[in-house]
């Protein structure tokens, strides 16, 4: 019998069919291991080992898969890969393409936290210089919790207890897949709403219930809130990643409802003790400024008394001289004076000289007035000499005789030739003038 021919496969049809057969027995298997000879590219795609005590496993994990892994890995670490086995071609060699990742083992979610917890340290969100002091009487307060957990009835208590202040709550999921999501939107809402403090938590429970508050969202949302925020997560011994990017943290969401609002009762008292304090203040202030109005008032009337004195001496020296200066006073001084001189000159001079010395200025006085209206006579003959020879020579006497004045515009027109037929004159004679117009010029005939 003859021999039948072998079938004759190409390189690429064997590992084609090699790796058809892997998908169609390996739709997605998990593989735990030990990562060795990790090493990230430039185009973002992961490649590295896992590995045990007898074997090693080439793993390839792409850019989209790898910026979903929320912890940083390491050489070394232990890992659990969730992926497709497959033969790639182009090197022959068998790997895993991996979709997902996670730590393996005790203490996993733990080593993510702790990974989470350094990078977000490193990005500065839970230094002490972010932390905003809390406002000390806020208008509203925003709690972000679960509606029907007993964290948000403790806080109303708490709240309307101390200081009663409007409060919105944003009811949200505070454990399982869906609460971070459900928290990041709830504090937008109170925030959208106008409030100036939040308070986000929960009450107690296991570390596993308390990771919604571990999640980087939820982490980074509350860092960049642009109001106040209280961390109340769990109890005092609880310590998540909110309650450090948070501006305060509270052991319970009762003691942070005492950190939202201040105490009443202590803010009544100590109004009551200022107001005490300023009863007794203003007291001594008005004493005081009684006592300064008493000795203002004593003052300002010994002035007074002192000024109004001094005034009306003044006004009795002025009204002295006043009457010194009054003209009864000075004629009667004058008319005693002139009596005083009348005696003493009687009693110096005869009678008959004082007669004929009066007769004698009676007779000068008629020569000195005869005198002064022969010289005014004199004066007014020469004014009406001078005026006539004014008259005279005056060109207005010249125009009473019948002559006149011919002016062409400003100039004085003395000859013939100043002027031009269409020219416009004006004729000055003794009473008004006359315009007219030249028609023709005619030269002198000597």
């Amino acid at each position: 019998m003859a021999t039948p021919t072998p079938k004759i496969y190409t390189v690429a049809e064997l590992v084609n069919r090699a790796h058809r057969c892997i998908e169609q027995n390996f739709n997605g298997v998990h593989v735990e291991g030990e990562v060795t000879n990790l090493r990230i590219v430039g185009s973002g795609h992961a490649y590295f080992t896992l590995r045990d005590a007898e074997a090693l496993l080439p793993v390839a994990m792409w850019r989209s898969a790898l910026v979903r892994v929320r912890f940083k890995m390491q050489d070394g670490q232990r890992i659990r890969v969730f992926g497709r086995p497959g033969i790639y071609a182009a090197q022959g060699k068998f790997q895993l393409y991996a979709e997902r990742v996670e730590p393996a083992g005790q203490g996993a979610l733990l080593l993510q936290l702790e990974q989470l917890k350094a990078k977000l340290a490193a990005e500065g969100m839970f230094a002490e210089s972010k932390k905003r002091p809390l406002p000390r009487f806020p208008r509203r307060i925003g709690v972000v919790t679960s509606a029907r957990g007993a964290a948000v009835h403790d806080i109303i208590r708490t709240v309307h207890r101390r200081f009663p202040t409007p409060i919105l709550i944003a009811d949200c999921a505070v454990q399982g897949p869906t609460a971070p999501h459900q928290i990041v939107m709830g504090m937008a809402m109170v925030v959208r709403a106008g409030v100036d403090l939040v308070i986000v938590g929960r009450g107690g429970g296991a570390a596993t219930d308390l990771s919604a508050f571990d999640h980087e969202r939820v982490v980074r949302t509350i860092s960049r809130c642009p109001v106040p925020v209280i961390a109340a997560v769990g109890h005092e011994v609880d310590l998540t990643l909110s309650d450090l990017a948070a501006d305060a943290r509270a052991s319970t969401p009762t003691a942070a409802a005492e950190l939202a609002v201040p105490d009443g009762a202590s803010i009544d008292e100590l109004f009551s003790k200022e107001r005490r304090r300023l009863d007794r203040e203003i007291r001594h202030r008005l004493d005081r400024a009684h006592q300064d109005l008493d000795r203002a008032t004593l003052s300002t009337h010994a002035h007074g008394a002192r000024v109004l004195a001094a005034r009306g001496n003044e006004l009795h020296r002025l009204q002295h001289r006043l009457a010194a200066l009054h003209p009864r006073a000075r004629l009667a001084e004058k008319h005693a004076m002139f009596n005083e001189l009348t005696r003493r000159l009687a009693a110096v001079h005869p009678i008959g000289r004082i007669t004929q010395g009066q007769r004698t200025l009676d007779g000068l006085l008629a020569r000195c007035n005869a005198a002064m209206q022969r010289s005014l006579a004199d004066r007014r003959s020469e004014l009406a000499q001078c005026a006539s020879g004014m008259h005279a020579l005056s060109p207005l006497a010249v125009l009473d005789r019948g002559y006149a004045m011919v002016h062409a515009g400003d100039i004085l027109v003395r000859d013939a030739t100043q002027v031009a037929p269409g020219d416009r004159l004006r004729i000055r004679l003794a009473r008004g003038e006359i315009l007219t117009d030249v028609v023709e010029r005619k030269k002198e005939q000597r």
